[in-house]
């Protein structure tokens, strides 16, 4: 379709067109659909056609997958938009805000990373008596397993936190 035609949110797209204007490879595509991410019609030679409209979900994949987020969330969030019409700017806002605290969870996980890596790394001097990873007698196993400093509800190291600050 030249860009002087006008343009629908329910034109239908080959899947070399959507690959092309997504970026997605078309392996990509059927495994996002095989996931419920987004949805193909048939055309009567039973070739996949993807509804314009199918480009704003993968584009929200590609950056879902660029920040780390699973699928299994991003199918939950797509589950929310409308499965037989072209989504509105209301339902976009919805997803939107949907996406919010999961943003902002994910920027305080990187600011406790960067709070514990500056303290640990960005003083130089590795000591056991300042370290803010350092675990004497694994103290930490109670609260979960993993990286558990890096989360929320587990208060920030007063030494690591000083050594940060000094910076």
């Amino acid at each position: 379709m030249s860009a002087e035609q006008s343009t629908s949110p329910d034109d239908l797209l080959t899947v070399g067109e959507v690959a092309e204007r997504t970026g997605a490879p078309a392996s990509a595509l059927r495994f996002y659909e095989a996931l419920g991410l987004i949805t193909a019609e048939r055309s009567p030679g039973r070739q996949r056609r993807y509804r314009r409209h199918m480009l704003r979900r993968i584009s929200l994949v590609l950056a879902a997958k660029r920040l780390g987020i699973p699928l299994t969330d991003v199918a939950a969030i797509l589950t929310t938009l409308p499965a037989g019409r072209t989504p509105s700017q209301h339902d976009w806002h919805h997803v939107s805000q949907l996406w919010k605290g999961e943003l902002e969870a994910r920027r305080r996980y990187l600011g406790n990373l960067e709070r514990e890596l500056t303290g640990c790394i960005g003083c130089g001097c590795l000591s056991m008596r300042s370290c803010g990873v350092r675990n004497p007698g694994d103290q930490l196993a109670r609260h979960g397993q993993g990286p558990v400093r890096l989360e929320d509800d587990i208060e920030p190291d007063p030494r690591t936190a000083q050594v940060a600050r000094r910076e």
